[in-house]
């Protein structure tokens, strides 16, 4: 008899607890350390449950741009024409936007433009 490799479902093996992925984990990583930075503040002032609902709240938000993608809402233009694309690319396209004095640069294969 010979031996047969069944297909199995791989998808989310390479999760960090379960519902992290790495980049997901990494972004909740960042986000708590921006919170923290507000935790020390309210720490400073003695209103430690302030600072740690920052410090949970900046974590999540950071999960939720590591995790999710963008939903597609026909109303907007802007979800139109980012929906299903990552947050977080989305805010690096942005920002790179910002950064190049609002100018764009679009390639489109398969145009001869000469």
């Amino acid at each position: 008899m010979g031996t047969y490799n069944l297909p199995r479902n791989v998808k989310g093996e390479g999760r960090i607890l379960f519902i992290f992925s790495g980049k997901s984990f990494l972004y909740s990583i960042i986000g708590g350390g921006v919170g923290l930075l507000f935790y020390l503040l309210f720490s400073a002032l003695n209103l430690y449950m302030v600072g740690i609902a920052f410090v949970i709240v900046f974590a999540i938000i950071g999960f939720i741009i590591g995790t999710f993608k963008m939903p597609e809402i026909t109303k907007f233009e802007f979800t139109r024409k980012t929906g299903g694309e990552n947050i977080d690319d989305v805010i690096k396209r942005a920002l790179k936007f910002r950064k190049n004095g609002r100018k764009i640069y679009v390639y489109k294969e398969g145009k001869n433009n000469g």
